[in-house]
């Protein structure tokens, strides 16, 4: 991905400064790299409803019998909501802050404001409800059929959550049969991303290639200031609020946590997947963190999906960088909505390398921004995914200890945090 970002931003600023304004250049985007770009993105839109209703039903299911669960179920829910919606709300603020996706020269924003707002027109009274009452009244779906074929993903991410929710309290064998569906599924869509990431180098090619033919090199500054604003937000988030989490919520001294995860750290950000990095974790919170078997399987399983805070902080940050980008104006409002769907899809993302992209594809057509932009995402995303993959386990091992607080320990495991 790197080697296509930089062979089609070079090769696109190059087109620009020597053949800027000539026709030929013009039919080459048009007949050649824009339809390049856009078959890869309309790939990816194409694998969104089965991953949704599939990682969101699953993740669900995973926390086995609600009532029987009790009290580590509801904690360990109640965390990841919670911290997630912290997560959103440090992007979200920070890019509102910063503003990354500003700063380009009045004739080019205008450029830019024309073409969003076309694209935005067809899907702004489609998708943006009037007030709050009518959101809520919105997110759940008369027909979940409609929902995906009209590209109402709050209503199909509803749904799915109300599916993996009877699937955990149906206990018969063609409820099991139907979750066992479900996960082939979900792992034939996630075979099939997979073949579409490996296509993303030419994919990026093409994208960047377009982007910076038609705009010049003024476009890279901007993709510098969002990698800017995505790190300190994900660095806040680590060293700030989960250090806050382990001490006040699991009564673990914040150092020893991050020497006690320093492994699985190390794993995550070199292999960019959580899943990966489940082994590992399992690891250092039973042998060096020695919270209770029962508990930090649990929470580290169900978490690897369902608590991807930098997932969704990343998810944030990239829908506000590129409206601000494409001059896409986001109320109050709108910004909400992105926040919630944000928190639902790091419950529902693949804990693979590149998961997230789908999730961020969704958003940009529901609050109007043109998916071509993903291309600049694309383009860093490998460094980007490392950096949330770290965050994404530690607040699985800072969830683990904040829900092991106050639970019985296994047999031979005495906590030996205490006094830390």
């Amino acid at each position: 991905m790197i080697l296509g970002l930089v062979a089609g931003a070079a090769s696109g600023v190059a087109c620009f400064v020597l053949f800027g304004g000539d026709p030929r250049l013009a039919t080459f985007i048009r007949l050649v790299t824009q339809p390049a770009g856009q078959i890869f993105l309309r790939l990816l839109f194409m694998l969104v409803i089965p991953l949704i209703v599939s990682a969101l039903a699953l993740g669900v299911t995973g926390l086995g019998d609600l009532k029987s669960l009790g009290r580590i179920g509801l904690k360990t829910l109640a965390y990841t909501v919670v911290v997630s919606a912290i997560a959103v709300g440090i992007g979200v603020t920070l890019v509102n802050v910063l503003r990354p996706g500003e700063g380009m020269s009045d004739a080019m924003r205008a450029r830019l404001t024309a073409g969003a707002a076309e694209r935005a027109a067809g899907l702004a009274s489609a998708t943006a409800p009037k007030t709050g009452l009518d959101l809520i009244v919105q997110i759940v779906p008369d027909n979940p059929l409609k929902a995906a074929a009209n590209g109402d993903m709050l209503g199909v991410m509803f749904f799915s959550l109300i599916l993996g929710i009877g699937l955990s309290l149906t206990r018969t064998e063609a409820a099991r049969r139907l979750e066992d569906a479900l996960q082939g599924l979900y792992d034939v869509t996630m075979r099939l991303i997979g073949l579409v990431i490996e296509l993303a180098p030419f994919g990026v090619a093409a994208l960047l290639f377009t982007l910076t033919a038609q705009l010049g090199y003024e476009i890279l500054g901007q993709l510098a200031r969002y990698v800017g604003v995505v790190v300190l937000a994900l660095a806040i988030h680590q060293f700030v609020v989960y250090s806050l989490a382990v001490r006040f919520l699991g009564g673990m001294n914040p150092v020893r946590f991050f020497r006690g995860i320093e492994q699985a750290m190390i794993t995550a950000f070199s292999t960019a997947s959580s899943n990966a990095t489940l082994p590992t974790a399992l690891k250092v919170a039973e042998q060096n963190l020695r919270l209770p078997r029962h508990v930090s399987r649990f929470v580290l399983t169900i978490g690897s999906t369902a608590n991807q805070n930098g997932t969704a902080l990343f998810e944030g940050v990239t829908v506000l960088f590129l409206a601000q980008f494409y001059g896409v104006h986001l109320s109050f409002e709108r910004q909400l909505l992105v926040v919630l769907i944000c928190i639902l899809g790091g419950i529902g993302t693949a804990g693979v390398p590149a998961g997230s992209i789908p999730v961020v594809a969704l958003i940009l057509g529901m609050v109007g921004v043109p998916p071509e932009g993903i291309g600049l995402i694309l383009g860093v995303d490998r460094f980007l995914d490392m950096c949330r993959t770290t965050l994404n386990v530690t607040g699985d091992l800072a969830a683990a200890v904040v829900v092991s607080r106050g639970e019985e320990e296994s047999p031979g495991q005495a906590p030996d945090w205490a006094g830390a």
